[in-house]
């Protein structure tokens, strides 16, 4: 594929104004419903053939979620676009001060391959509604996905405004040669330090959703069995392979055996006697991703779980107790059907062993006290946060999803998506009239003059009492 060629095709289409009517930024997003709906069966073969994934899932985590975000979009799209007003100083007055959400220009989305519909879709919606051109790179690792979305989106997107590149690592390197006018990635730190090096060659603003360790604190005073059932949904959706999935457990030492027994329970209900047999459970992407989970089940002890097959790249739903700080396991981010129990002595221990490691995608807490959930959404940091359960902070579209310090910087769903892909641009438009009230702030200076300036342009602060 002929990168440049691209790129450079793309950025007349955006300077000669394509993409900026809000008709057509409606008709795209419209064309990317129908895609869609034409191609539902499509997608779920796909993605049943990369990742196994339940027919289920596609429909609550890819499909569903996609079509409410081009929904709000359109919805929305007009109130969006408004040029937001803004307070002014006695200086501007009698001027029009206000903020132009344009579009950036040409973007790059890189999507990862264990959400590669959702992951795809989500941030083309944001992009389209801000009015930009668009590279979209879906994950090769992905391959039915990412071959469905190269023959598919072309059909249905204006192939002037908007591209999508089946690229491998090497011709991904030759794609970040390009300059683009913001990049999109999400996939994992070490990748995203590249994406983040390429991008400032040219100074191009990046949005990193990366992951992480995400923790997940289970105190004392908990509903077990309730707490069992939540965490074990979000750990094993998707066979573990998510990016906000709780990671870990902490837990004291007093309910650590109640709790292991309740996941057991829990495993046993969502997957029966063999998990394998489940069509409820999806499989890992590849062999390579296969073999470096697989490797994580010699950490600690496995009390349930624990059988894979290579053949099909199945790992069992699997709880390890007696882990190590120093395992791989509570090292390095799982992205697998692997959930580590470590015991600590209480809410205090927690948080210190939270705060120690790199800001997480998500933190979780389980709690029957408020007190205690407050406490610990003040005590630590993480991109997004939710008590009493797991992942579903991210089926909120009002709610910005993304990353903090190690695990991402940006953010989007939603209007925030519009927002990521748009330049806020302060604008100012004054008379050429009205010269004289100019003067005072033109040489020759005369400090006389400084009072008056300062009171027509300072902010002062508002008087305020303290409450005894």
């Amino acid at each position: 594929m002929a990168y440049e060629e691209t790129v450079s095709n793309l950025r007349r289409s955006f300077r000669e104004g394509r993409t900026r009517p809000a008709t057509f930024r409606v008709s795209q997003l419209e064309a990317l419903n129908k895609f869609l709906e034409e191609n539902r069966n499509q997608i779920m073969e796909g993605l049943k053939k990369d990742l196994n994934k339940p027919a289920f899932e596609v429909e609550l985590s890819e499909l569903s979620l996609v079509k409410s975000e081009i929904n709000l979009a359109l919805n929305n799209l007009s109130s969006w676009m408004k040029d937001e007003n803004v307070s002014k100083n006695m200086a501007t007055v009698l001027d029009s001060a206000f903020i132009r959400k344009e579009p950036y220009g040409v973007v790059l989305i890189m999507a990862p391959w264990n959400y590669p519909v959702l992951l795809s879709l989500v941030p083309l919606i944001g992009a389209i509604a801000a009015g930009n051109c668009v590279v979209v790179k879906p994950s090769e690792i992905s391959r039915h996905v990412e071959k469905l979305l190269a023959d598919g989106l072309p059909r249905y997107l204006d192939k002037d405004c908007f591209a999508v590149a089946s690229a491998g690592v090497d011709d991904t390197k030759r794609l970040l040669e390009n300059k683009f006018d913001h990049i999109f990635f999400t996939g994992n730190p070490n990748v995203g330090r590249i994406i983040m090096t390429a991008a400032a060659k040219h100074l191009t603003p990046v949005t990193l959703e990366l992951g992480g360790k995400n923790p997940c604190y289970v105190h004392d005073d908990c509903d077990i069995r309730t707490a069992a059932r939540r965490i074990a949904w979000a750990r094993f959706f998707n066979a573990g392979q998510t990016c906000l999935a709780p990671d870990y457990v902490l837990c004291s030492d007093s309910i650590k055996e109640k709790l292991v027994s309740a996941l057991q329970t829990t495993i046993h209900d969502f997957y029966g006697e063999d998990p394998k047999k489940s069509p409820d459970f999806a499989r890992i992407i590849s062999e390579r991703h296969f073999q470096r989970v697989a490797a994580l089940l010699t950490c600690g002890k496995i009390v349930t779980g624990g059988q894979s097959d290579e053949s099909e790249r199945y790992i069992a739903p699997t709880i390890l107790i007696d882990v190590k700080d120093s395992d791989p396991v509570m090292q390095e981010e799982i992205f697998g059907p692997i959930l580590p129990i470590f015991p600590v002595s209480g809410f205090d221990e927690a948080v210190n062993f939270i705060n120690d490691r790199e800001k997480p995608l998500a933190a979780y807490v389980f709690s029957s006290s408020s007190q205690i959930v407050h406490q610990f959404l003040d005590q630590t940091s993480s991109g997004g946060f939710c008590a009493n359960d797991g992942i579903m902070h991210t089926t909120i579209p009002s709610l910005p999803f993304g990353g903090v310090g190690h695990s991402g910087m940006g953010m989007y769903h939603g209007k925030f998506s519009f927002d990521t892909f748009s330049h806020s641009r302060a604008c100012l438009l004054r008379s050429d009239g009205r010269e004289k009230l100019n003067e005072m702030r033109y040489p020759p200076y005369d400090t006389s003059r400084l009072g008056f300036i300062f009171y027509s342009t300072e902010t002062k602060r508002k008087s305020s009492c303290a409450l005894m």
